[in-house]
């Protein structure tokens, strides 16, 4: 899945501004086939909810329509011509005109819509994107639909963030020769100082293939032709967390001798492998020091900003991080390629979140007895996760930064019949890349003697909250009962570490004794961990829950949101910003103590 990028043989309009919008209350029954009758405009990209100031549409459960005129180059005649949407979140159809011309059904993937029948180089045409919000029993994340008293829909979802929805990411229209590459994948791998590049190339129409390998400086160092191979690095530039180095893999596709196709690939060459306890970059031992995060910020919800990426990457920096989980859904695209060019390690997730009856925003309440099953989480929630897989793994298989798959956070791995619905999503994960290491995140009742799916995995991930949710208060109790659990997992031979520990805190909040949701309180609940932690030999990460605040669903037990975040939602540092910064400066990328 080959991510839009202007070449000598294709071309893009960046269709991200101002477009008209309706909810589906507002319009009639087919508001694509003429000019939404609105007065209202959004923000593309950027979730619609927070822009308005109308309740009716921050909480609107169903369909929006977003609306705008496009016209095309007129240098693309005989081109394909094509619309890409970066997310869409979490179903939408595409009207080019009054022809419904795409549909996607996934929050957090890319898709392209082939509109070369239905519209002409130099002429413009209608573009209406319908973007429905619903979460059901049969999607990914679940949830569900209710009908109110007065004829509106009402939703419910078990995760602990806000259902932003909309177009959160840019929209594009490009295009592409009749005859182009269609997907590149590569591996990589090295020996002494030389590298190894393997790489496929896959095609639509007829010609040959060349592909060049370039580094930073622009030099040719390996060339080969044909759709698949493998090339060598004489004295390899290995990426590296915190030192990345990229190569571009330049892909040429010939007729007759003629450039038909070009498009570069960027590859960083290094290796990930789990061995024994031990989780190995390049041979050597990464200890994570990072966060879960979120895509959220204020006004844009789940809206891509590239401001916020900088300066999110400068805190992170700041701190000492060298990691963190794209909790608990894809981050946009863009992300990846700032995080290759900067050395970041990224664990890769799914949207895979609220599988998990006994959860209710992220609380255990009792709820549904039992998770899967037909009449719950069945067959048609697994075939929608598999797709997530699918598609994650063809965005991002490329990326050096990524170096574990996330599958799944907290499901009910601890219930019957969790076996059954996770196995052949871990087995087809493994078949389409067996290069990286699988994990995913385990809930607090899921443990060492009930969980039933730990074992098809390779590193044992925990989210814990020892002396907030359980114990809250009580460190010492806390400590206790953390040290107890750790060492429950030692039986399996797995690296372990942890992707959630935190307390929910409000900015300004003090106390000479360390009262919850204060300050001093989170600093020394952190502390308590990382004395736990570095006793743990097996011990291979920690990610604090959570780099920043962020919005959640409306709840007694929050107030303006969940406020675990080191920093607040704008961004200021909390005082467990600090006393994460003066661990994670004091030591590098491994484990504490055996540097």
């Amino acid at each position: 899945m080959l991510k839009p990028v202007p070449t000598p043989t294709r071309e893009q309009v960046i269709l991200d501004g101002v477009w008209r919008f309706a909810i589906d209350s507002r319009v009639g029954d087919e508001p694509w086939a003429a000019r939404l009758d609105t007065p209202l405009e959004v923000a593309v990209p950027a979730s619609y909810n927070d822009q308005f100031a109308d309740p009716e549409i921050r909480d609107h459960v169903g369909w929006v329509y977003y609306q705008r005129d496009v016209r095309v180059p007129r240098g693309w005649a005989g081109e394909r011509i094509l619309i890409r949407f970066d997310a869409a979140t979490h179903a939408a159809r595409v009207y080019a005109g009054d022809a419904l011309v795409g549909e996607h059904v996934g929050g957090y993937t890319p898709f392209d819509v082939d509109i070369t029948d239905h519209v002409e180089a130099s002429g413009s045409f209608r573009l209406t994107v319908a973007v429905d919000n619903r979460l059901t029993r049969e999607t990914i994340p679940p949830g569900t639909v209710t009908t109110t008293s007065d004829g509106s829909l009402s939703q419910r979802y078990l995760h602990d963030f806000y259902n932003y929805a909309g177009l959160a990411r840019s929209v594009r229209l490009h295009s592409v020769p009749r005859a182009h590459v269609t997907d590149i994948a590569v591996t990589t791998g090295y020996s002494g100082t030389t590298g190894r590049v393997g790489y496929a190339v896959d095609v639509e129409g007829a010609g040959d293939i060349a592909v060049t390998l370039r580094d930073e400086s622009g030099a040719d160092v390996a060339c080969g032709t044909g759709p698949v191979g493998e090339l060598e690095v004489a004295d390899v530039r290995l990426w590296q967390p915190g030192a990345a180095y990229l190569y571009d893999l330049v892909v040429e596709l010939r007729a007759g001798g003629e450039l038909v196709d070009q498009y570069t690939q960027t590859v960083g060459v290094r290796t990930v492998e789990v061995r024994g306890t031990e989780f190995l970059i390049n041979g050597e031992p990464f200890y994570f020091k990072g966060f879960g995060k979120h895509e959220d910020t204020p006004i844009r919800g789940k809206g891509h900003d590239d401001a916020f990426l900088v300066h999110d990457f400068q805190l992170l920096e700041w701190i000492g991080a060298n990691s963190f989980r794209t909790s608990h859904y894809p981050y946009a695209e863009d992300v990846l390629d700032f995080a290759d060019r900067h050395g970041m390690v990224i664990i890769d997730e799914t949207a895979a979140v609220g599988l998990n009856m006994l959860i209710d925003a992220g609380i255990s309440k009792g709820g549904e007895k039992r998770t899967f099953g037909p009449e719950v989480i069945g067959d048609e929630s697994q075939a929608a996760l598999a797709q997530h897989v699918r598609e994650l793994i063809a965005r991002d298989k490329n990326h050096p930064s990524v170096v574990m798959w996330s599958l799944i956070n907290e499901p009910a791995s601890n219930e019957d019949g969790s076996r059954e619905y996770f196995e052949p999503i871990v087995r087809l994960a493994r078949e389409l890349d067996p290069s990286r290491p699988i994990t995913f995140s385990l809930v607090m009742f899921a443990n060492a003697k009930n969980d039933q799916i730990v074992d098809l995995f390779d590193v044992i991930s925990l989210n814990r909250y020892y002396g907030w949710y359980v114990t809250p208060g009580d460190l010492r109790t806390a400590e206790s009962y953390l040290r107890m659990d750790l060492a429950s997992w030692e039986a399996f031979g797995k690296p372990v570490m942890m992707t959630e520990y935190g307390a929910d805190t409000q900015p300004g909040a003090h106390s000479i004794w360390d009262g919850p949701w204060t300050e001093e309180y989170q600093a020394s609940l952190l502390d308590m961990y990382h004395r736990v932690f570095d006793e743990v030999p097996y011990f291979v990460g920690e990610q604090v829950w959570n780099f920043a605040d962020f919005q959640t669903s409306n709840g007694t037990h929050r107030v303006e949101g969940n406020k675990k975040g080191a920093f607040t939602r704008d961004r200021k540092p909390k005082a467990g910003a600090h006393a994460l910064r003066r661990r994670w400066t004091s030591f590098g990328d491994r484990k504490p103590g055996t540097d």
